[in-house]
C-alpha cells in the first residue's frame, strides 16, 4: 500500500477579478510591485557602439589594412597613384582575385583546392597551343576554360565519391595538371599567339583595364550568388555542418562538386587571361598561385574551418597582397621581406578569427 504522508495545512488566498471597491483596496494594489515594471525600472538601457565590423562584416579588418597600406605608399612614393602604376596593379591583382574568389567557394565548404595554380598553367598553355595551331580565338578560349572545369569536376568527384580528403585529392591533381602541361608543351614556351587575343587582357575600356572589369564582374556575381541565392546558402550550410545540412535536405554532394567545378572554371579562365596578358603560353605559369589564393581568402576574412567569408573579402585580400608587392617594387624593398609581411598578415588574420570565435562562444 502506498504510504500516506501528513502535510500541515497551508493558508490559501482566493484571488478574484473584482475591481477594487474602495480607496483602501486601490491603494493596496498600487503599492504591490509588478514584476515586469520592477524589471523595467531596474534594467538600464544597453548602448551598443556600431563598429566597422557591423558595417563591412568580416572583411572589415582587411579593408583597414588595405586603406593603411594605400595611405602609406601614397606618402612614401610619388609614383604609386600614377595612372600607369595603377593600371599595372589592376592587371596584376585581377588574375589573383579571380582565382581567390574560386578558392573561396571551396574554403566555405571547409575544403581546400591546391590544384588551381597547375590548372591555370595547363589551361593557359593549352589555349596558346590551340591558337598557334590555327584555331579561332573564341573556341580556343572555351576549350581552355573547359579544361579547368573538367579538372575541377574531377576534384569534386574525388572528394565526394572516392571520399578522399580535399588536401590529398587536390594535391594529387596539382601534380597531374603540372605534369600534363610539361609533357604537352615539352616544357617549352608557346609563342606566336594572335594580337587580337592579347588585347583581351591588355586592352582598356574607357581607360579601365579589361582585366579589372572582368575581375570586378566575377566578384560581383559571386557576391550575389553567396548572399542572395539558395545555392549560396547551401554552400554556407555545408561548410557549417555537412551532416545537419544533409538532414535538412541540402544536396551536399552536388554542392561540393559544384564548388570545385567553379574553382576549376575560374582557374582555367585565369590561365587564359594570363596567357593573353603575357602573349604566350608558359608551362610553369601559376606556380605557387594556390598558396596566394588561400592567403588572399584568409587575409580577407575567410575561415579555413568553413562557412565564414565573402567574395568581397577574398578580392580585398588579393588586392592587399598586390598592393604590398607593388609597393615593394616601387620602394626597392627586398621581395623576401614582403613574403615575411604576408606571412605575418596570415597569422594575424587567423589569430583574430580564432579570438572572435572564442568570444562569440563565450558570450553565446
Amino acid at each position: 500500500m502506498p504510504k500516506l504522508i501528513w502535510r500541515e495545512p497551508i493558508e490559501t488566498t482566493t484571488i478574484t477579478n473584482r475591481p477594487p471597491t474602495d480607496q483602501a483596496d486601490a491603494a493596496a494594489l498600487e503599492t504591490v510591485p509588478q514584476p515586469r515594471q520592477a524589471a523595467e525600472a531596474t534594467a538600464e538601457p544597453k548602448r551598443r557602439v556600431i563598429t566597422l565590423g557591423d558595417i563591412a562584416g568580416r572583411e572589415s579588418g582587411g579593408l583597414v589594412v588595405l586603406l593603411v597600406a594605400i595611405g602609406a605608399l601614397t606618402l612614401a612614393s610619388d609614383e604609386f597613384l600614377t595612372g600607369n602604376n595603377l593600371a599595372n596593379l589592376a592587371r596584376q591583382v585581377a588574375i589573383f582575385g579571380i582565382i581567390a574568389v574560386g578558392q573561396l567557394l571551396v574554403i566555405l565548404t571547409a575544403g581546400i583546392d591546391l590544384s588551381v595554380g597547375s590548372i591555370l598553367g595547363l589551361s593557359g598553355a593549352s589555349t596558346a597551343q590551340f591558337l598557334v595551331a590555327g584555331m579561332p580565338i573564341l573556341p580556343s578560349i572555351l576549350l581552355g576554360v573547359a579544361i579547368g572545369t573538367v579538372l575541377g569536376i574531377v576534384n569534386g568527384l574525388l572528394v565526394t565519391k572516392a571520399l578522399l580528403p580535399p588536401f590529398i585529392a587536390t594535391l594529387g591533381m596539382l601534380g597531374i595538371a603540372r605534369g600534363l602541361v610539361l609533357v604537352t608543351t615539352d616544357a617549352q614556351t608557346i609563342q606566336g599567339v594572335p594580337d587580337a587575343f592579347q588585347v583581351i587582357a591588355n586592352g582598356t575600356i574607357l581607360g579601365i583595364p579589361n582585366l579589372l572589369i572582368i575581375a570586378a564582374a566575377i566578384t560581383a556575381v559571386m557576391w550575389f550568388v553567396l548572399a542572395r541565392t539558395v545555392f549560396g546558402r547551401y554552400i554556407y550550410a555545408v561548410g557549417s555542418n555537412p551532416e545537419s545540412a544533409r538532414l535538412a535536405g541540402v544536396p551536399v554532394r552536388m554542392v561540393t562538386i559544384s564548388v570545385y567545378m567553379i574553382s576549376g572554371l575560374l582557374a582555367g579562365l585565369g590561365g587564359v587571361l594570363l596567357a593573353s596578358r603575357l602573349g604566350a603560353g608558359i608551362p610553369t605559369a601559376g606556380t605557387g598561385f594556390e598558396l596566394n589564393a588561400i592567403a588572399a581568402c584568409v587575409i580577407g576574412g575567410a575561415s579555413l574551418f568553413g562557412a565564414k567569408g565573402s567574395a568581397v573579402g577574398a578580392a580585398t585580400g588579393a588586392l592587399i597582397m598586390g598592393v604590398l608587392n607593388n609597393g615593394g617594387n616601387l620602394l626597392a624593398i627586398n621581395a623576401f621581406y614582403l613574403q615575411i609581411a604576408i606571412g605575418v598578415l596570415i597569422l594575424v588574420a587567423v589569430g583574430f578569427d580564432q579570438l572572435n570565435t572564442r568570444r562569440s562562444a563565450a558570450s553565446g
